[in-house]
């Protein structure tokens, strides 16, 4: 017999694999749960994750019933479908809190755009420079970008010039996410810092103790 419960081929993984791997694998848009499941024989597992054996959807609907519970179809495309008896709304709690819970810790990457000109003096471009770095530093993307304006844009050659400078310079820090390109009358790069380069929180300096007098 071969199943193949969420990428996972054979029926060894259903005695072997937690059953909370194939609860991760539903799809709550397509659930189906009690008298919704069509499948002429099910292979049922319990509320406590033992083996009850493969038995038809009835007899295995009046088993959760008795235990005021749902039969929930954990996995449809298994050879039969795997069912579990559950108390489906708690089930749906605990995992929209897991999924809150996930994305708490998520980092959110933002891309910061920093603006040159191609008439940019040395202390505003090292301004910009700066600001690049911080972002990167941060952890944040960043968008170098130069407009062109009226008559700028039959000198394209000095913006790329301006753009691949700052490449350069913040070389150490960043990776060249997208090379510089037109659009419109704009040219931009983006930078993504180096993973090595992610800020973060130095470690707190262990407190001094004063000699006693």
């Amino acid at each position: 017999m071969s199943l193949r419960l969420c990428g996972i081929p054979s029926a060894f993984a259903i005695i072997k694999s937690p059953v909370q791997y194939l609860e991760a694998c539903i799809d709550k848009r397509f659930i189906r749960m009690n008298e919704r499941i069509r499948a002429r024989e099910v292979r049922v597992i319990d509320d406590e994750s033992g083996q009850l054996g493969i038995m038809p959807p009835f007899e295995a609907i009046k088993k959760a019933r008795e235990r005021g519970l749902d039969l929930v179809e954990i996995s449809p495309t298994a050879t039969p479908p795997v069912c579990k008896i559950m108390d489906y709304g708690k089930f749906l709690y605990e995992q929209e809190k897991k999924e809150r819970a996930a994305k708490k810790k998520q980092k959110v990457i933002t891309v910061k755009e920093v603006k040159f000109s191609i008439n940019v003096d040395d202390h505003d471009y090292e301004t910009k420079k700066n600001h690049v770095l911080r972002f990167l530093a941060e952890g944040d993307k960043v968008k170098a970008s130069l407009r062109f304006r009226g008559r700028e844009m039959a000198h394209r050659n000095l913006g790329r010039d301006m753009i691949e400078r700052l490449i350069r310079d913040v070389s150490e820090k960043a990776v060249v996410e997208f090379a510089p390109r037109m659009e419109g009358n704009t040219m931009h790069a983006i930078l993504a810092p180096k993973k090595a380069e992610v800020a973060s929180k130095p470690p707190r300096a262990p407190a001094q103790q004063q000699p006693r007098p």
